[in-house]
């Protein structure tokens, strides 16, 4: 059981590494392309590559059960965190966004013990309530003036994620992560396609190779290949374990946003991370039942 746990936490930051660089990469991209577009051509993009991936594994067929869970994690990871990411990410920089999503794993767990019965002991409840304080009282002491009107999308981006998250998590333990996010992509792939020609009301020549390259890391990573490590990982470790390594991705946020565009790095973000790198461990190290 504690190498099963080991390799969740492990492949789960691995996936939590991907997804870090969603909101930098997404704030480039709807700098030069509309929410609507980035939001049903990332998933339009990921589902033909799930499509591609099918006609060469050749899946089962999801039962009818699974297809209704498919569809709550599709309208949790595929619809609702990347349009309220894309309109938040228009105004606010990435590394506000992404402490604001430092609140991501206790929702995670939070829906995890509401929906599966996980139950997580009071201490992992603590440790977990404890990082997102830091997270929180981050967001204060870094100057970003409280809450705003955008953090509201934000939160409702947290909340899609923690439900599609921990559907997919759950499937994964009856077919493979691979599967999981494919089947939601490929279900949904009509939809993705009309709804991209909808809204390709622009320029394409007029787009930079920049927002072309965030699109397409959005597109391929964030919406597909990063789900591949995050849903095994939570399928070996669990819900509640593995959602801890969530608390690591604030700070891997601001060094992309540092990385792709020039946001500053200060004493106080490392001061942060290393506190936020220390209730992983005591968070890895309480018990679930």
């Amino acid at each position: 059981m504690q190498t099963n746990e080991t390799k969740g936490m492990l492949l789960g930051f691995v996936g939590v590494l991907l997804f870090s660089l969603t909101l930098p990469f997404t704030r480039i991209a709807v700098a030069e392309l509309s929410p609507y577009f980035v939001t049903f051509g990332r998933a339009a993009l990921s589902g033909a590559c799930a499509l591609l991936m099918f006609a060469y594994t050749r899946p089962k067929l999801p039962t009818r059960s699974q297809l209704l869970r498919l569809g709550v994690m599709a309208l949790g990871v595929v619809y609702g965190f990347p349009l309220f990411v894309s309109f938040a990410m228009q105004t606010l920089p990435s590394a506000h966004g992404g402490i604001v999503l430092g609140v991501l794993p206790l929702a995670t767990a939070a829906v995890g013990a509401l929906r599966f019965k996980e139950r997580p002991s009071l201490a992992f409840w603590g440790v977990a309530l404890v990082g997102s304080l830091l997270v929180i009282s981050y967001a204060a002491l870094n100057g970003s003036g409280g809450l705003v009107h955008e953090d509201w999308l934000l939160f409702f981006a947290v909340a899609s994620a923690a439900i599609g998250y921990c559907e997919g998590g759950k499937l994964s333990e009856e077919m493979s992560s691979v599967d999981v996010i494919s089947w939601a992509l490929v279900l949904t792939l009509p939809i993705n396609i009309l709804l991209t020609l909808v809204y390709l009301d622009f320029d394409v020549k007029a787009v930079s190779t920049s927002a072309w390259v965030a699109f397409i890391y959005v597109g391929m990573i964030s919406m597909y290949i990063g789900f591949f490590f995050w849903y095994r990982g939570i399928a070996l470790g669990g819900i509640a374990r593995v959602g801890q390594v969530q608390l690591l991705q604030p700070f891997l946020t601001l060094a992309g946003a540092y990385l792709l565009l020039g946001e500053a790095i200060t004493a106080m973000n490392v001061g942060f991370a290393l506190c936020v790198l220390a209730v992983v461990v005591l968070g890895k190290r309480t018990r679930a039942k």
